[in-house]
């Protein structure tokens, strides 16, 4: 009989274990990933601001010198982060293929222009900052016209802006939320033990000596759920990678230690900090308050 209660306390205990790590893993994996998305808002915001492409048009007079010279001087401004010359037959033969027909056969000649595409450096990217480019390259007397999509720029611009805001507004929430959570599994694992608490302090040991134990418990609790949690958030990122490459997570790498570390730390502080306070309150408690 004996026996078959301590295996019963066994499987209770390694239960209460398992709900504590899982719930601390789950709470650290959507904190890291939030962790991962603030730290990364500013890169994917350029990568879309990068996006934005500025047609030069350039006139049919224009003298190659010109064109070799302009291409030269948008390859070396501060603003270009790539430019690609299009010649005229070029684009024909792009427009015709995306409208499945030459539209030169009933034409009777090419009406579109030699470019050059820019692809401006997302600190560039701004309503006013383009509108300041795209009149100083339209003041040279060989460019026919400077094109971009003007709504579709400032909609970007203030939609980032937005982002960012609510972005950091959700993890300082969510935060909160976390330590909420994580607190309240380990408050539940200690209060099932209460009585164990009660008398250990009944019998003269110290608050500090009845602590220890409980502290060092949840701690190694703590790390196992950040351990889960990374695991986890490996593989996400994994996830991520390979579908969007174009974001190159992995590159940065102090991003990644940074926030890694960071969930880990957290496993183990919150873990101890949750469980000073869980037990600091069971030994303030008199003895006919712990059946409440």
């Amino acid at each position: 009989m004996s026996k078959s209660f301590e295996r019963y306390q066994k499987r209770k205990l390694i239960s209460s274990y398992f709900s504590v790590v899982l719930s601390i893993g789950l709470v650290l994996f959507l904190l890291g990933v939030l962790g991962l998305l603030v730290l990364n808002t500013k890169k994917m915001a350029d990568h879309f601001k990068e996006q934005i492409t500025v047609s030069v048009f350039l006139k049919d007079n224009a003298k190659q010198v010109e064109v070799d010279q302009l291409q030269k001087s948008l390859a070396m401004a501060d603003y270009t982060k790539s430019s690609i010359y299009i010649s005229k037959e070029e684009a024909a033969e792009k427009h015709s293929t995306e409208i499945g027909e030459n539209f030169m056969d009933f034409l009777g000649y090419n009406p579109l222009k030699n470019s050059i595409d820019v692809n401006l450096n997302a600190d560039f990217v701004s309503p006013e900052q383009i509108e300041e480019i795209a009149a100083d390259l339209s003041k040279k007397n060989y460019v026919e016209e400077v094109s971009y999509d003007k709504p579709l720029v400032g909609l970007l611009s203030d939609n980032v802006k937005k982002i960012s805001f609510w972005i950091l507004v959700a993890s300082g929430i969510f935060t909160f939320i976390a330590v909420l959570l994580i607190n309240s599994s380990i408050r539940l694992s200690i209060y099932s033990k209460r009585f164990i608490i009660k008398t250990m302090q009944m019998v003269g040991a110290t608050k500090t000596f009845i602590r220890k134990p409980f502290i060092w418990t949840n701690i190694k609790l703590g790390m196992l759920g950040a351990m889960l949690a990374l695991l986890a958030l490996s593989g996400f990122l994994l996830y991520l990678d390979s579908t969007f490459p174009e974001l190159k997570l992995f590159q940065d790498v102090v991003t990644l230690v940074v926030v890694f570390i960071s969930v880990f730390a957290s496993g183990i502080v919150i873990s101890y900090i949750s469980t000073y306070f869980a037990t600091q309150r069971f030994l303030n408690l008199r003895t006919d308050e712990l059946y409440y």
